[in-house]
Formats: structure tokens, C-alpha cells, sequence
């Protein structure tokens, strides 16, 4: 559960993606808008009070593009992505728009406290596979030394062209589309100063297995 509301996250940023409180479901920001994204594979705006405890957030500005312009799988896009990036070492948010053979997607469900682990709420998770649908892809590629405050690698979630509905990627053929890459040099982190978050066992012990089991990696 985290303190800071939709709208004062759109504050810093016009693009990203994250969760909300109780884990209720995903989160994409594309042009500025926020969407929730719900277990059922449904998504709709989310409201300006709503709230989250976890988000990245970027102003979104393409330094670079890259064309699809045949069917390519998840590892293929990503090798085309890491071709052209120029360091491991920067932040890259990464938009891919276009149509897509599938999309395999889970969306974690809201949870009740006593809290479970990580790990234990999202071995739940339902999951659905967008076939033959336009849509966006919105995320990250972060840096290996960024696990645990954010998610190493790439982290990415699916929004329909209709912005009807979406989920967490799991796996996805791109047929054709665009490519396009924001990098950025800057990272601003902010943390609770109040609430469980204070007194919480945040050890890394196992942390990079873990995140890696509740992304789907």
C-alpha cells in the first residue's frame, strides 16, 4: 500500500506502467493517461485518487525508432532493441505499437491483508492471450544494478488500441509495427516515510530470483 495518488504521479511523467494498492490490478501511462488494468483482462482510466506503491514513471521523448515489418518473437524484438541502445548501463523506455499475433498477459488480483509474499500472489494470477490485436506495449529497460528498486531488464505491459483492456507481458509476437526508445541518464527514487514500509525485511537475499519468478522471467 503506498501514499501517492494517480494524479500526483502523472505529475512526473506522461508514460510508464506499475500497480495498484493491494495489488489490484496493473498499471499503464500512455499520453498522459493512466489506465487500470483488472485481473478479468478488462482495463479502463484509472481515478485521479486512486493510489499506488509502486510506479515508474518518464516524460516520453524518442531518440530512437525502429521499424518491424515481418512477425517477430519476444527474443527477436528485444535483440533488436539491445542492437541499438546505446548502453546497458542508461535507463530505456521502450514503446512498441503495432499488431500483434499474441500476447500472452497475467494481471495480479487484489489482495487482503495479512499480506502474502510477492512470490505467493502472483502464483495465482490469471492470465490471457490477446490474438491478433493492435495495441502498445509500454515499459522499461533497466540497468542489472536496478533489481529490487525496479525490475532488471525488461518489463513491459500491454494496452489495446481500443485502451479496453490488457495485462502484464509474459510473451508476444510483434506481426508489424513500431519500435520506439527513450533514454534517460536521470533517476529520481522516492520512498515512504511512514507506514509499514519503515520497519519492512527489504534483504536482498534471493531478491533477483524472486522478482525474476513473479515477472514471468
Amino acid at each position: 500500500e503506498g501514499d501517492v495518488t494517480v494524479a500526483e504521479l502523472l505529475t512526473h511523467g506522461d508514460f510508464g506502467l506499475g500497480t495498484f494498492n493491494r495489488l489490484d490490478g496493473e498499471m499503464v501511462v500512455l499520453d498522459g493517461i493512466c489506465y487500470h488494468l483488472w485481473s478479468d483482462g478488462s482495463a479502463a482510466p484509472a481515478e485521479p485518487t486512486d493510489r499506488t506503491p509502486f510506479a515508474v514513471v518518464t516524460r516520453f521523448e524518442p531518440q530512437g525508432s525502429i521499424r518491424v515489418t515481418e512477425p517477430t518473437e519476444r527474443a527477436g524484438v528485444i535483440a533488436l532493441i539491445d542492437k541499438v541502445i546505446p548502453s546497458a548501463n542508461l535507463v530505456h523506455a521502450i514503446r512498441i505499437t503495432g499488431t500483434f499475433g499474441s500476447v500472452r498477459t497475467r494481471t495480479v488480483m487484489k489482495q487482503t491483508p495479512p499480506y502474502p509474499s510477492l512470490v505467493q500472489a502472483t502464483e495465482g494470477q490469471a492470465e490471457t492471450t490477446f490474438a491478433g490485436s493492435a495495441g502498445t506495449l509500454a515499459g522499461f529497460r533497466s540497468p542489472d544494478y536496478e533489481q529490487g528498486i525496479s525490475v532488471a531488464g525488461y518489463h513491459l505491459h500491454f494496452l489495446n488500441a481500443g485502451r479496453g483492456s490488457g495485462g502484464h507481458a509474459l510473451d508476444f509476437r510483434l506481426d508489424a509495427g513500431d519500435i520506439d526508445i527513450s533514454t534517460a541518464s536521470e533517476f529520481h527514487l522516492s520512498l515512504p516515510r511512514s507506514g509499514k514500509f519503515l520497519n519492512a525485511d527489504l534483504s536482498m537475499d534471493r531478491m533477483a530470483e524472486r522478482i525474476r519468478r513473479t515477472e514471468g522471467g
